[in-house]
């Protein structure tokens, strides 16, 4: 099968990553944190590595501030719900409002939704104006009890990026900054000091290379959010409440120390290939573009992009009987329908049948790419 669904998550993984799952469970298992003998100890000091790594790749300022998650909607509402309900003295009793964008996944305007729902928030949706959003549009859109920007650095629909340095650029010096890197991570340069990031978001199973069941949130050291949930931590026992230290504040239960072995092979495959893997991207979705412009009746709402994502309509097919018309007869796998984004679509107009999505790897090759081509031609030309 010719895989091009990455963007809902990583096909095909290093052979790095394949090795450390197995290393991992293949003997014997235990759980960091939780006893003193040497296999919990050798586990935790795993766990501790991948934190290194991924507060050097990152940019973080220190590794109790990388908290592992089961992907990168946990870590979402983590950071969403702490933003709103972090003691804000500065707000004088006014309801927290919180700026987001039509760009947004489900992961961030759920828990959004949600919080205005509830009357925990106020809730402002900076449009999309021609599939991308402006940073002087998101900060236009604070106000004096605006406690957090929520965006995503790169949208699932179109690929299209957000700097998050020329927002944080505009805002106000006390608006935190939520980011979204489920798309971007492991595709664009992320540094949070430099661009001024509170809350780094990622889900470890896409660009990232690791496996399904992870996720970090990196914060900063001015946001320091309450805990989302409760439970074992294996410190602090007989303390009723979490821990007041992170990382532990916010890692209730058994962490998934494969998930981190595997994140952190998945980085360090990664790390020197990041110029050349977008370089490769997009060059792939400039000639999948290319191809796609050449068959009658279809349009294209990507432009090339490092992520390697190109989202195109039929004049023809729904997108949903598209994308299962290239996988029953052709082997090829896409995504079809709104993925999880319905707000970016209302702003393109797709809102009805959505887009057929394809998304593309380091290991995709041009001629899984003219293949593809070929097979929307047979169905739509």
């Amino acid at each position: 099968m010719i895989y091009f669904d990455n963007a809902a998550t990583g096909g095909r993984k290093p052979d790095c990553v394949v090795r450390a799952v197995e290393a991992s469970v293949a003997g014997t298992c235990a759980n960091p944190g939780r006893s003193g003998h040497a296999l919990a100890t050798a586990q935790g000091e795993n766990v501790r590595a991948c934190r290194k790594l991924l507060r050097a790749f990152f940019g973080g300022e220190s590794e109790e501030r990388v908290i592992f998650t089961k992907n990168c909607t946990e870590a979402l509402n983590i950071a969403l719900f702490g933003a709103a309900r972090a003691p804000l003295l500065h707000l004088r009793g006014a309801k927290p409002h919180v700026v987001t964008t039509e760009a947004e996944h489900n992961s961030v305007l759920r828990p959004l939704y949600w919080l205005e729902g509830a009357g925990e928030i106020g809730l402002t949706v900076v449009r999309a104006e021609g599939g991308t959003v402006s940073p002087r549009a998101i900060a236009a859109a604070c106000r004096e009890n605006t406690v957090a920007a929520a965006f995503t650095l790169a949208s699932n629909v179109t690929g299209a990026e957000i700097d998050p340095a020329a927002v944080r650029a505009l805002l106000p010096a006390g608006v935190l900054t939520v980011c979204d890197g489920a798309q971007a991570g492991g595709h664009i340069p992320i540094d949070m000091k430099k661009s001024g990031i509170d809350a780094l978001c990622l889900a470890g199973h896409k660009g990232l290379h690791g496996i399904q069941g992870s996720g970090a949130l990196l914060l900063s050291e001015r946001f320091s959010p309450p805990p989302l949930l409760h439970g074992g931590s294996g410190s602090e026992s007989a303390n009723r409440a979490m821990p007041a230290f992170y990382p532990d504040r916010l890692e209730a239960g058994t962490l998934s120390c494969p998930a981190a072995a595997a994140l952190r092979e998945g980085v360090l495959h990664l790390m020197p290939r990041m110029e050349q893997n977008a370089a490769h991207l997009l060059r792939l979705t400039a000639l999948l573009a290319e191809g796609l412009a050449g068959i009658g009746g279809i349009a294209l709402f990507s432009r090339p992009n490092r992520c390697g994502i190109l989202s195109f309509r039929s004049g023809r097919m729904s997108s949903e009987l598209l994308a299962q018309a290239l996988s029953d007869d052709y082997g090829i796998a896409v995504r079809g329908g709104l993925h999880c984004a319905p707000l970016m679509h209302r702003a393109l107009g797709t809102l009805g049948e959505g887009l057929v999505r394809a998304s593309l790897s380091e290991f995709s090759t041009e001629e899984e790419v003219h293949a593809f081509v070929r097979a929307v031609r047979e169905l739509c030309g």
